[in-house]
């Protein structure tokens, strides 16, 4: 399951800029088809398990 990353903006809370950073540095997965990059859900629910307080 994947999202794009407007969505993932949306679902979590998290800047669209904060997300480039975490793809960059691999600490969310995701998944390019064609000219679009999709977040990977199950990568971006396991960085905010990790994250959480």
């Amino acid at each position: 399951m994947t999202v794009r990353i407007p969505d993932a903006v949306r679902l979590t809370g998290i800047s669209r800029s904060t997300l480039y950073v975490l793809i960059r540095d691999q600490r969310i997965e995701t998944v390019k088809v064609g000219r679009s990059r999709y977040i990977v859900v199950a990568s971006l629910q396991r960085f905010i398990d990790a994250n959480r307080m």
